[in-house]
């Protein structure tokens, strides 16, 4: 770990993990074995990211955010190892762009967020997707690329529509979609 990353207390880093300078983690967050967390990667409080995932920087994770196995949040539009003349590139030579994840969202195994994105809160990234387009709140995305097929809760599961109401078969909890956009009812 880097001598000026920050790490909330009961934060855990598993061996061969990588944590860059100037990185901040929260409280109570667990980095896998073998996973990299980039220069300056902030990661809110209660998160968990899996073994062997690529978090690059500029990524911002909220709090209680998961990431699966293996999953890669990259950095570059454009990746290229050298510049046009052919010379290799450096740090100074891009604009790293970055994954941005809202509170609760979920990455499954081996998924791919290609930057730059939004991953909304609560939303949900099946195992395997490639996210090129931004994630609503809730929204439940799968696939090569990424699409949305449905709503997921606080909770996790997918929602059953009964009615006007979108209904968590785990919680109870009822959600209202409109216009592309799901709110939790009052």
């Amino acid at each position: 770990m880097a001598q000026t990353a920050k790490l909330g207390e009961n934060t855990k880093i598993w061996d061969l993990a990588q944590v860059r300078e100037d990185a901040e983690l929260g409280e109570n967050c667990i980095v896998g074995r073998g996973a990299y967390i980039g220069t300056g990667v902030r990661v809110g409080d209660n998160c968990k990211i899996q073994n062997h995932a690529l978090v690059y920087e500029p990524a911002e994770l909220a709090a209680g955010v998961f990431i699966g196995p293996a999953v890669v949040l990259t950095n570059d539009t454009y990746p290229r190892a050298v510049n046009p003349d052919g010379s290799l590139k450096s740090a100074s030579d891009w604009d790293a762009v970055g994954v941005t994840i809202a509170e609760g969202a979920s990455i499954g195994a081996r998924a791919v967020c290609v930057a730059p994105v939004r991953i909304g809160a609560w939303a949900t990234v099946a195992a395997g997707a490639v996210v090129t387009k931004d994630v609503p709140d809730f929204g439940l995305v799968v696939g090569v690329p990424a699409r949305r097929v449905g709503w997921v809760g606080k909770a996790g599961a997918p929602l059953r529509q009964e009615g006007e109401y979108w209904v968590c078969p785990l919680s109870g909890a009822t959600y209202v979609e409109a216009d592309g956009t799901l709110t939790e009812s009052a």
